[in-house]
């Protein structure tokens, strides 16, 4: 079986499938396909998968095309046997609660990425970049009061944080957040050591 991920090695969405992937143990079976992630360009043949224009885009074996990010995740592990997203309950529910909180990181981070590297600079909003960064804060501070950051859990929610965290690491080296979270810190430090990390480092 063979799949193809339409993305970009820089981008955080993309990384938590590669990730997801590897954790699961069918990375062979997803070939990246590099495609431009510029929002006011988006690349020709992924408009023809997704008519969002986003990455990650994937396409199975089957040639069904599946967006954005957490809706592949789940469906990794759901070819994959299960393991990342348990099935009902409580623990499904923190899971699923922890993976939101990580995912809305990203797109306060992304959003202001862009507002900062592609919005020409007269039309930039300061006051809305300073309200996107308060939301990262906010959701880093309620992730750290999480016990599952005190033990080696594995889950699409950690790994989903573990994106995030090396997103703000990669783009935002001067938001210093393991000042302010020393236990997601020593957590993060532990986890992006694992292979499936190191293999989708950005560049």
């Amino acid at each position: 079986m063979s799949m193809t991920l339409y993305g970009s090695n820089t981008s955080p969405y993309v990384r938590k499938v590669i990730v997801t992937g590897h954790e699961l143990g069918i990375a062979d079976q997803i070939r990246l396909a590099p495609v431009s992630h510029d929002p006011v360009h988006p690349d020709a043949e992924l408009n023809q998968r997704n008519p969002l224009g986003k990455i990650p885009t994937l396409v199975t074996a089957a040639g069904i095309a599946l967006f954005d990010s957490r809706v592949i995740c789940e469906y990794l592990d759901s070819i994959a046997g299960g393991g990342l997203l348990p099935k009902q309950g409580d623990a499904r529910w923190a899971v699923l609660v922890r993976l939101s909180l990580a995912d809305g990181i990203l797109d306060a981070a992304v959003l202001t990425r862009y507002e900062q590297a592609v919005r020409p600079e007269s039309l930039r909003w300061p006051e809305w970049i300073d309200s996107q960064m308060e939301k990262v804060r906010r959701a880093l501070a309620m992730l750290a009061a999480d016990e599952a950051f005190s033990a080696n859990r594995r889950d699409l929610g950690t790994i989903a944080t573990a994106c995030a965290l090396g997103y703000l690491d990669f783009r935002y080296a001067d938001e210093n957040w393991r000042d302010a979270h020393p236990r997601l810190a020593d957590w993060y430090a532990d986890f992006q050591a694992r292979p499936s990390m190191r293999a989708s480092a950005p560049e």
